[in-house]
C-alpha cells in the first residue's frame, strides 16, 4: 500500500501539502491540489480516516451520525439513503443508528456519536422536548432535525407539511360523503403525528363535522399488531367508521389485517387513506390512496443543511417545509348508506 511520502514524491510536493489536500485545506492552490489528487489516484493511495481525525481540525472528521427511529420502515430508509448520497459525494462516511423509538437508545447513540467526534448529527427526535438531543446541541455539534421538530432549541429542520397532508386526506374522504372517519395515529409526543391529527380535526371542523374522540385511536407507529387491535375496536363501535385515515405505513398493514379478518372489502365496505407511499401500496388490491412524503428528498436536504452548518456555525437556523402529495387510487370510494353493516 502506498504511503503519504510516496504520494508527495510523485506529486513533487511536501508531505505537509499532501496532508492539506487530504484535509481539504484552503491553503493549497488548485493546480497543486489537482497534481496531488492525480498522484493519489495513480498510486491508489487511501488516507487513514483515523489519522485524518487525529490531525484534522474540528468539523473535519469526515463522519456524520444519523439516527432513525425504525430501520425497517421504508420511509426512514429513504431518508437515510438521501443523506448518505449527499455525504458520499462529499467524501463523508455515515454512522447509521436505529433508536427503535427508545429514549435510552437515542441517548446511548448520541453519546457514541459524540465520542466518535462526528461532524454533525441528523435525526428525527423521539420527543420534541427530549433532553438527550438538547445535550448534544449544547456540545456545539451541528444538529439537523428531519421529519420531526425539536421544540426546546432552534435547530435546522426539514419537515413535511403534515397538517396539510392530513387535511387533504380527510377532506378527500369528506368529499366522498364520509362523515364517520376514524384515525389511527400515535402519541402527540411525536410532532409529526400531532400535526397529522391536527390536520384531520381541522378538516372535520371546516366541513361542520364534529370531532368524535371515539374514532381517534393512538398506537405504536412501529407495531402493526397494535393497529390491527385498534382497528377491530373501531369496527365494533355501534357507529363504526365508514372510512379510516392511517398516519403511517406500518400501522396500515395492521389495519389491512383487521379488515381482512372481518371480511371488509375496500372500498365497498370501508375506505382507507394511508400517510406514506410505499412500493407495496400500488400493488395492493385495491391500490391504496396515499399521502406521499418525499423521504429521499428530505434526506438530501437535511444533509445539505448539515454541511452548510459545518461550514458556517453562526448562520441563522432555517426550517425547510416540504409539501406532501395526495395520490388518489382505488382504496377510497363514495359512501352509500346501503353499505352500512
Amino acid at each position: 500500500m502506498s504511503t503519504l511520502t510516496e504520494v508527495a514524491n510523485e506529486a513533487n510536493v511536501s508531505a505537509t501539502t499532501v496532508s492539506r489536500v487530504i484535509n481539504d485545506s484552503d491553503k493549497v492552490n488548485p493546480d497543486t491540489r489537482d497534481r496531488v489528487l492525480k498522484a493519489m489516484r495513480k498510486l491508489n493511495y487511501r488516507p487513514s480516516r483515523v489519522a485524518q481525525r487525529l490531525r484534522g481540525k474540528k468539523g473535519r472528521s469526515k463522519l456524520l451520525g444519523v439516527i432513525i427511529p425504525d430501520i425497517q420502515n421504508q420511509y426512514y430508509s429513504s431518508i437515510a439513503r438521501g443523506i448518505e448520497d449527499v455525504a458520499y459525494n462529499k467524501d463523508y462516511a455515515v454512522i447509521l443508528c436505529n433508536s427503535d423509538e427508545n429514549p435510552d437508545r437515542e441517548r446511548f447513540y448520541l453519546d457514541v456519536l459524540q465520542a466518535e467526534s462526528v461532524d454533525g448529527v441528523i435525526l428525527p427526535p423521539i420527543h420534541q422536548y427530549g433532553t438527550a438531543v438538547e445535550g448534544i446541541i449544547d456540545t456545539g455539534i451541528p444538529v439537523v432535525c428531519v421529519d420531526r421538530k425539536f421544540a426546546k432549541q432552534s435547530v435546522d429542520t426539514v419537515v413535511i407539511n403534515n397538517k396539510k397532508g392530513a387535511y387533504s386526506a380527510t377532506s378527500h374522504l369528506i368529499d366522498l360523503n364520509h362523515k364517520r372517519i376514524g384515525i389511527i395515529t400515535s402519541s402527540p409526543q411525536f410532532s409529526s403525528f400531532q400535526e397529522r391529527q391536527e390536520g384531520y380535526e381541522q378538516a372535520l371542523k371546516d366541513h361542520d363535522i364534529p370531532v368524535n374522540n371515539s374514532l381517534i385511536k393512538e398506537g405504536d407507529p412501529r407495531n402493526s399488531e397494535t393497529a390491527r387491535k385498534l382497528t377491530l375496536e373501531l369496527l365494533q363501535l355501534d357507529s363504526a367508521p365508514t372510512a379510516l385515515f392511517i398516519t403511517n405505513n406500518l400501522m396500515t398493514l395492521g389495519v389491512l389485517k383487521a379488515l381482512k379478518q372481518q371480511d371488509f372489502v375496500v372500498p365497498d365496505d370501508i375506505s382507507i387513506v394511508m400517510f406514506d407511499d410505499m412500493p407495496w401500496a400500488q400493488i395492493m388490491t385495491p391500490p391504496l390512496t396515499v399521502v406521499r412524503q418525499p423521504g429521499y428528498e428530505m434526506g438530501r436536504r437535511a444533509a445539505e443543511l448539515i454541511f452548510q452548518r459545518i461550514a458556517d456555525s453562526e448562520r441563522e437556523t432555517v426550517e425547510v417545509t416540504m409539501n406532501p402529495e395526495l395520490i388518489v387510487r382505488k382504496s377510497t370510494g363514495g359512501y352509500k348508506r346501503d353499505n352500512e353493516r
